[in-house]
């Protein structure tokens, strides 16, 4: 089988990882963009190594997906660990194993400590748990890899205690511009649902709660379905099983042909099986589906359980992502959830890493009254922002022209070359979140850069890479910046070193003032990068 061009560059990334020392590292891959057949291709390199790999999932269903998706991406058979059956005595070198049945200190004292020499982690978000940490201390020296969809920034600084390194990320926007997931749009309903009394259990909002908040609003939500989607196949993601089967029953009475399933479903295969062949067209469920369910014809995804965890709702929304013959777009149903409290999940922390840009997006939907794609929502908020940051960053410096010092501020640079992951980074791993190393200080100030404001040592690593990276593409320089910048040029990070450079000669030639027929505020050089890095 042959991977598409991200899954051969996360391939590489991980083996790189390992190779580097970074034993346990990270996999992120959206819902839908073949995270099984990526670490199935690792499974099959490390056999070839002569090495033996255990595949750890926390449910049955994802063992067999895992142990199917190895056989037909590498034409490699795996043995089992789970229940009564053992691979002790397998020739076979991958191992699918349960987390509930190694983790017994009589299953796992039948095995070396160096049985394994790498482990993979389906839905590594649950690793964080003491049943997998149990496995990965016994197995102390094998390579470990996690894989899971988008997490949310609570989830990365958990994993951080379990991982060294995130070898590779592809993101949900990268994945629909490239065409492997479709097109997302979202459309808030004006219907508000208030969660103010709803209390929080195990970090994220308590389900009974939940159930009881909704109960009231189940008709309303039904009639506009009928409006929205009536013409869609959808999938509706519900607090308690009990409320499932009654919005089902509340749908089949507007006309849908809604069908139920939960945990205790006896018929659940049959009614998975009618619902993709077309019998059903709305299919209810208590969170049963968020993981090891694909649908690929759902075009239609209603979160009716809202949820504080990034990750557990990228995984309800994945459930709608993947492309299908004649799907156009995945359409996004999302209500004015009423809470006191801001961490809620809505569409916008699908794209968005920044909360600024994110709660811009939410308003800007909740302005729209129809469907709005995503990227395209994302890409306004983001200029709204940076608008408004502008705006801020002009007062800033107008400030600190009482400062004379020959030094560039963190914020300025950020703001000059308009680079987001800069503005919006968040330290995950332990290494990060330290203070910047006086070797880092000193290199920061020679760029340029005022380091006393950078707050950590990922952020000053971001930083010194990024004025390297641009250093070799020829950009301005922090110095030019501040300078031209402080002279009433605008957006001086996106221009050539060279521009600049003629720029200011001009200038020191005039006195250090700027010549007569320049106005800064509208001045454009003759070339400017395409790219800002």
């Amino acid at each position: 089988m042959e991977l598409r061009p991200y899954q051969q560059e996360a391939m590489t990334s991980i083996l790189t990882e390992w190779d580097n020392g970074h034993n346990n590292t990270l996999l992120v891959l959206p819902t839908g963009c073949g995270k099984t057949i990526v670490f199935a291709k690792i499974a099959e390199e490390c056999v070839r190594r002569g090495q033996r790999v255990l595949i750890l999932a926390h449910r049955g269903e994802l063992l067999d997906q895992a142990a199917d998706k190895i056989y037909s991406a590498t034409g490699l058979k795996t043995a089992v660990e789970k229940a009564e059956e053992s691979c002790i005595g397998s020739w076979y070198r991958i191992v699918v194993g349960s987390v509930q049945t190694l983790m017994r200190d009589k299953r796992l004292s039948q095995f070396g400590h160096d049985y394994f020499d790498t482990i993979i982690i389906d839905e590594a978000h649950h690793c964080i748990s003491d049943s997998y940490r149990k496995i990965l201390e016994y197995f102390s020296q094998a390579n470990v890899l996690g894989v899971t969809a988008t997490p949310d920034r609570g989830d990365m600084r958990n994993l951080g205690q379990v991982f060294d390194s995130l070898a590779y990320e592809y993101t949900l926007s990268k994945a629909i511009r490239e065409g492997y997931l479709s097109p997302i749009k979202a459309m808030t309903i004006p219907l508000k649902l208030d969660l103010t009394g709803v209390s929080t259990q195990a970090g994220d909002f308590k389900a009974s709660d939940i159930d009881s908040a909704l109960d009231p609003y189940l008709f309303r939500i039904a009639e506009e379905m009928r409006k929205n989607c009536s013409d869609r196949k959808c999938v509706v993601f519900l607090p308690l099983i009990k409320t499932s089967v009654k919005f089902r029953n509340i749908l089949n009475e507007y006309g849908f042909r809604a069908a139920e399933v939960n945990g205790e479903s006896e018929d659940r295969k049959e009614i998975l099986q009618d619902f993709e062949d077309g019998k059903y067209n709305v299919l209810c469920n208590s969170m049963l589906l968020t993981e090891g369910w694909d649908c690929p014809s759902v075009d239609c995804v209603i979160v009716l359980r809202p949820t504080k965890v990034r990750g557990l709702y990228c995984q309800m929304v994945g459930r709608g992502t993947r492309l299908s013959p004649g799907k156009t777009d995945l359409l996004l149903l999302d209500f004015l959830w009423h809470t006191e409290r801001h961490e809620l999940c809505r569409p916008a922390h699908l794209i968005c890493e920044n909360d600024e840009v994110a709660k811009k997006m939410t308003d800007d939907l909740a302005e729209a009254g129809c469907p709005v794609d995503i990227e395209e929502a994302e890409h306004t908020a983001s200029e709204e922002v940076v608008a408004e940051r502008e705006e801020s960053l002009a007062k800033m410096l107008s400030e600190m022209k009482k400062r004379k010092r020959q030094l560039v501020d963190p914020l300025q640079y950020e703001m000059s070359i308009q680079a987001e992951d800069l503005s919006s980074y968040r330290p995950a791993f332990g290494w990060e979140i330290e203070p910047p190393t006086d070797k880092q200080k000193a290199a920061l100030e020679k760029f340029g850069i005022f380091p006393d404001e950078i707050e950590c040592a990922g952020k000053a690593k971001l930083i010194l890479d990024r004025l390297d990276k641009r250093r070799h593409e020829g950009l301005t320089t922090p110095k030019q910046i501040r300078l031209l910048e402080g002279k009433g040029f605008r957006h001086v990070g996106k221009w050539l070193f060279d521009d600049a450079n003629k720029l200011i000669g001009r200038i020191a030639a005039n006195n250090w003032r700027v010549p007569a027929g320049i106005v800064p505020a509208e001045y454009t050089p003759t070339q400017i990068s395409g790219d800002i890095l």
